[in-house]
């Protein structure tokens, strides 16, 4: 009560953060008249005059009034379009890295090029994150105008370019593209043996476009590069014949948490199934040996009872492709992980492509915090404005309309059944086309889609459909949409990029209409006459009420809502909303609706008859709330345990960046072995143990084992007076001894060459395997609650043992291999290779013109080569292709 008091008088936190903005806008539209008399050159060159300023030691903060003022003059001139007021604070607010909450049709498009700009200036490169590869080459292209203009290059990053393309579009002062792309060339760019091989620059700062999608929707799934493993296709088709066998008693679901799990009598059953298809040959399905088959078990019955195909996913060229079930699309290239996505590819008979094993992961959270600064932008944030703060320390701030907002938000209806309801929902869109009033109606899977457009062809009612089965087709359908009339299905309007403009989208119409019109003269009439028809139709839509929203039934977020709420009512325009529910939805039926039946059938509520209460619309929203309190709580605890991998992910790659940055890893590979001497010692030769009660043996077999000497340590322990460190001075000498010798023989190049190649390669193979274990902790780690132990404290102390271990294991792996290693040239393997039955000896190379004391063909006479000089032998190649090449 008190703090809706104070908002009252005060206004809120964003309220009073506006406020402090309008004296930078003012400076900002004190500039506007001198650019205006400037010519284009003139314009162009600030940009230099700029980065001048900027180069002298002034920050951006300095000459964000220049910065501004330029770029809302530049794309005055060349896009037609002028930033608002109001743009111009969105603008300052994403440049100090924050998010900025404006509504949709506010043009945030436009407002991003403010704060790319001004960030761009110093040269270090900014990222523009969008949710799809169509939005990023968009924007690209229509904002890229402008930066071009400017003198600032532009790169756009999709699925499926080169390296050298990609390194191209990141060495860009400004880059475009999505954040699974921008992720997973990280990801591959902490797996390259050469600098040279990344393609990204060091992280400056990023604007995430649809930042409430990216990172919260999608912040629930890593990024994940894996590899493939055994071919276990067979098995997950065996298993899968047996789930649909299984009775409704054998197994227990909880569609709020999303969890399938058999009961006694299922696990019998199943038991008995698995038997028969001789599956199961000893012991019980929880016996150690059955372990593998558990998992197989339960993910197929996790695929057939908690997935459902239109609604979690589609099947599309012999393939099982995910729905993102916020924006409706689909995720190609994405996989569930753990063998479900093979579980799906069996239920629906589709080819089953191998489980993979993780080479790399990042969550979204963690990739996004590598960034020195950050912002992003959407339509709906607020309701999540606890989250980006606590996980990724960003403030939303909301921006205020340009021209307030006309929309008619209209209470619930809830119905008793889906029939009723829908009945409802065709009536009413019914009304709508009859005057004319374009008609967008929101569902939450292609399957609801669907089944909307069997009733409305029933009806005889013309209408599109957005859904990822229509993905390509997208860009027109909302095109149109606004036409009046026009009816429009979509499944979720989370992040379409396009607005419904009321008559139709100009932009789009003239572009499409007037593409294979080759004479100006034509084109022009064509366009005058696209602009007047245009014209005429938003009149009739705007005498008609607008765009009416009609939502199918809640979203489990809020957020899901007010987006497609925010469709209608753009800029000024009238337009109304309404949400029709019934009891059979979802969230009404997972969220307690038998209690609100019983009520309703009290009431005495009519079939066909609905409840429409402010009261209603109050409960929802607290059953959202609690839905995505939850959700939170589950992102929140699978950051916690992402944060411990995070931590040793930055040691691993740190460290692999330092070993690919420098020439000579001797002093690195030095201390791998002495530390590799120290173990041993300490392992076999305990401190203040006596002589008698070391050892020797074991110490014996390890160092010949490793380090592939064979030295008397016996012999030494029986000398009077050794002690521990004399061991291990004289272990250490002799292994350097060894490698010196080593050093001498292949000379030091080719030896540091070796260490560089086999300590990446080692690093890699150990850092994959200990991902590995980590995934199988991880999956049992809950279990450790049962114990009254915390699971993540578990994890984080198993965890860090775990990494200790490996880089144990490296050092030892990394000793071992280059202690045996035998590095021979090409001359030696040929001599073998005539030695050994069944191979020829490859023909002599031409004679060569001999060197002052070299002869061409006695190796022993040539001196110390450069491994990039010609080979002595004559052969004209490098010495590293040719007799010095590593075997």
């Amino acid at each position: 009560m008190f703090a809706a008091l104070a908002k009252r008088i005060f206004g809120s936190a964003s309220d009073r953060f506006i406020k402090g903005l309008h004296k930078t806008v003012a400076e900002i539209n004190d500039l506007e008249s001198q650019l205006k008399v400037l010519s284009d050159d003139e314009l162009k060159a600030r940009t230099g005059w700029l980065r001048e300023r900027l180069a002298k030691g002034e920050e951006l903060d300095d000459i964000l009034p220049d910065a501004f003022a330029t770029m809302r003059e530049a794309a005055l001139r060349v896009m037609g379009q002028r930033h608002y007021d109001v743009q111009l604070m969105g603008g300052i607010v994403l440049h100090q890295g924050r998010i900025s909450e404006m509504k949709t049709g506010e043009g945030k498009t436009l407002v991003a090029t403010l704060a790319v700009y001004l960030n761009a200036l110093d040269g270090k490169g900014v990222h523009v994150v969008t949710v799809n590869d169509y939005l990023a080459k968009r924007d690209a292209e229509w904002m890229g105008q402008v930066y071009r203009f400017l003198g600032l290059t532009v790169g756009t990053i999709v699925h499926g370019m080169t390296d050298p393309e990609r390194r191209q579009a990141y060495a860009c002062d400004i880059t475009y593209g999505t954040n699974n792309e921008f992720g997973f060339d990280y990801l591959r760019d902490n797996m390259k043996f050469r600098l040279e091989d990344m393609v990204q620059r060091s992280f400056n700062y990023a604007i995430v476009d649809e930042v409430d999608s990216i990172l919260i929707d999608e912040a629930r799934t890593p990024l994940i590069i894996s590899g493939p493993t055994e071919d276990n296709s067979e098995l997950y088709t065996k298993v899968d014949k047996l789930i649909p066998h299984l009775a409704e008693a054998d197994y227990e679901k909880d569609e709020k948490s999303r969890h399938v799990t058999l009961t006694e009598e299922g696990t019998e059953h199943i038991e008995q199934l698995l038997r028969g298809s001789g599956l199961l040959n000893q012991g019980t399905l929880y016996d150690v040996q059955n372990i593998g088959l558990v998992h197989h078990v339960n993910q197929a019955l996790r695929a057939h009872k908690l997935f459902s195909r239109d609604v979690d996913y589609i099947v599309k060229d012999d393939k099982v492709v995910i729905i993102d079930e916020f924006t409706g699309r689909m995720m190609e290239g994405r996989r569930y992980s753990e063998g479900l996505h093979q579980g799906l590819e069996a239920k629906e008979g589709v080819s089953i492509q191998n489980e993979n094993q993780t080479l790399a992961s990042i969550t979204f959270q963690n990739y996004f915090r590598l960034y020195p600064k950050l912002a992003g932008m959407t339509g709906t944030a607020m309701t999540e404005a606890p989250e980006f703060s606590e996980i990724y320390n960003l403030d939303v701030i909301e921006i205020p309309t340009n021209v307030p907002v006309k929309r008619d938000d209209q209470h619930d209806q809830v119905f008793r059944t889906a029939k009723e309801k829908y009945q409802a929902i065709v009536d009413l869109i019914g009304e709508c086309r009859d005057r004319q009033q374009p008609v967008l109606v929101g569902t939450v899977s292609i399957e609801k889609s669907e089944m909307l457009s069997d009733f409305l062809k029933k009806k005889k009612i013309p209408h599109a459909v957005l859904n990822a089965r229509y993905h390509e087709q997208e860009a027109y359908i909302i095109a149109d949409a606004g036409v009046p009339g026009a009816v429009t299905i979509a499944t979720n309007m989370a992040g379409r990029g396009t607005d419904i403009q009321l008559g139709g989208n100009l932009q789009m119409r003239i572009e499409r209409e007037t593409a294979e019109i080759a004479d100006d003269a034509a084109r022009e009439k064509k366009t005058a006459e696209i602009k007047a028809d245009v014209a005429a139709k938003k009149e009739v839509a705007l005498q008609a009420g607008g765009l009416f929203v009609i939502g199918t039934e809640r979203h489990e977020s809020r957020r899901i809502d007010n987006q497609l709420r925010g469709r209608s009512g753009r800029q000024g325009d009238p337009g109304a909303s309404r949400f029709f529910l019934s009891l059979e939805d979802d969230l009404m039926r997972i969220f307690g609706s038998e209690r609100m039946d019983t009520m309703l059938k009290r009431l005495g509520l009519e079939e066909g008859e609905a409840i429409v209460h402010p009261w209603i619309n109050k409960a929802l929203e607290k059953a959202q709330q609690k839905v995505e309190a939850r959700n939170f709580d589950i992102r929140k605890n699978l950051l916690k345990f992402d944060d411990v991998m995070n931590d040793q992910r930055k040691v691993i790659y740190e460290q692999r960046r330092d070993l690919m940055q420098a020439e000579d890893l001797k002093e690195e590979v030095t201390a791998m072995r002495h530390e590799v001497a120290n173990d041993l010692i300490a392992r076999y030769i305990p401190e203040k143990a006596f002589a008698e009660q070391w050892d020797t043996a074991g110490l014996h077999e390890e160092v010949l084992r490793i380090f592939n000497l064979n030295l008397p340590f016996a012999d030494w322990a029986q000398e009077e007076g050794i002690v521990n460190e004399a061991m291990r001075n004289r272990l250490i000498d002799a292994i350097d001894r060894k490698m010196a010798e080593k050093a001498a023989n292949f000379g030091p190049e080719i030896l540091r060459m070796a260490e560089k190649s086999l300590l990446m390669q080692i690093l890699d193979q150990s850092w994959k395997e200990h991902l590995l274990a980590l995934d199988h902790l991880r999956h049992g780690i809950g279990l450790r609650a049962y114990g009254q132990r915390d699971p993540l404290n578990e994890y984080k102390r198993e965890a860090f043992e775990m990494f200790e271990a490996m880089l144990a294991r490296l050092r030892e792996q990394v000793t071992l291999v280059l202690s045996h290693i035998e590095i021979r040239a090409e001359e030696e393997l040929q001599t073998e290779a005539v030695q050994q039955p069944g191979h020829t000896m490859p023909p002599a190379p031409a004679a060569a013109q001999p060197i002052d004391g070299v002869d061409p063909n006695d190796p022993a006479t040539w001196r110390k080569l450069s491994r990039n000089a010609n080979c002595p032998c004559g052969s004209g190649k490098k010495y590293k292709h040719c007799h010095g090449r590593l075997a």
